[in-house]
């Protein structure tokens, strides 16, 4: 008797309800899954379903054998998966979210060269700001700025990114740069609704974390916006520095209250916990890695 095949077979039997189900499922007759079921009730020495012409149902005791089955046959496949994915190249359809933002300014040149690199992997890649549930949507990783919030996934920080006041030199000669925190409570502030604190900017005086309340007329969900409207001499905005990179190297605006500024925000890769990890996942993590070790290029120039 091959008892693997038994137990898939009563496992697929308990999942679809049904004999006729379960041998669509595995490929194959309801007969040839009926037989494999009493062979592993036989080798049990338990009954492990009761069968009658309209249903199938478990025993008591073939519920805790299912209980208990499921998860060792979930290890099979993944170290079956993790074999063969270290004798092969690696493929497959890999399913990617990452902030709007950092996705479409940073994240997407590096993913162009990663498919150039790996020409059988599949990129499926959906930016958004929305905290997608990996594995209840079915993405194999994300790409978050911050603190990371699911303690069921497993965490690797890539890199760093400043979160810096900048404004336009034409406002700053006309208004006078701010020389301490508090003194943008009564400055034009540009806020950018995607941080958790909006109306509350990040900075550091004295070694201790300090939180200064803000006021503006403009309030944009987009720091690429908040930027554009500081460079039009609107105010100040409070931006991550790859949003800020190019308009601060040509001066189009300057970084102001250095000395203040907060600790930075990280970048991780986070995917779920597994013994076996793909190999598809593992070269993209590593990828990424390599090419963000160091000062980013976001932060050099300026």
């Amino acid at each position: 008797m091959d008892r693997l095949s038994c137990d898939r077979m009563f496992a697929s039997v308990m999942e679809t309800g049904s004999f006729t189900a379960a041998a669509e499922r595995l490929g194959t007759t309801s007969g040839q899954a009926s037989k494999l079921v009493s062979r592993l009730e036989e080798a049990l020495g338990v009954r492990l379903l009761n069968r009658t012409t309209r249903a199938v149902a478990p025993t008591e005791a073939g519920q805790a054998y299912f209980d208990r089955l499921r998860p060792l046959l979930d290890e099979f496949d993944n170290l079956d998966a993790a074999m063969r994915d270290e004798t092969q190249t690696p493929r497959g359809r890999l399913r990617l979210t990452a902030p709007l933002t950092f996705g479409g300014l940073e994240l997407t040149p590096i993913l162009n060269d990663f498919a150039l690199r790996w020409p059988e992997i599949s990129l499926d890649v959906n930016f958004s700001d929305r905290v997608v549930a990996l594995v209840d949507e079915g993405f194999d990783m994300a790409i978050r700025v911050g603190r990371p919030d699911d303690s069921t996934m497993i965490v690797r920080r890539l890199c760093d990114v400043r979160i810096i006041t900048v404004a336009a030199p034409h406002w700053l000669e006309a208004h006078g740069a701010p020389t301490a925190p508090e003194s943008l409570t009564d400055l034009p502030c540009i806020i950018d609704t995607n941080f958790r604190d909006p109306d509350r900017w990040p900075f550091r005086k004295d070694g201790q974390i300090l939180g200064v309340a803000v006021h503006g007329r403009l309030r944009f969900s987009s720091a690429v916006a908040c930027l554009s409207a500081a460079e039009a001499g609107l105010g100040i905005a409070c931006v991550p520095s790859f949003v800020a990179a190019d308009a601060l190297r040509e001066g189009r605006v300057r970084h102001v209250l250095q000395e203040f500024e907060a600790e930075p925000y990280g970048v991780h890769a986070l995917y779920p916990h597994s013994r076996y990890l793909a190999a598809k996942v593992r070269v993209l993590v590593d990828f990424l890695a390599e090419r963000y070790r160091g000062t980013p290029p976001w932060d050099q120039g300026w």
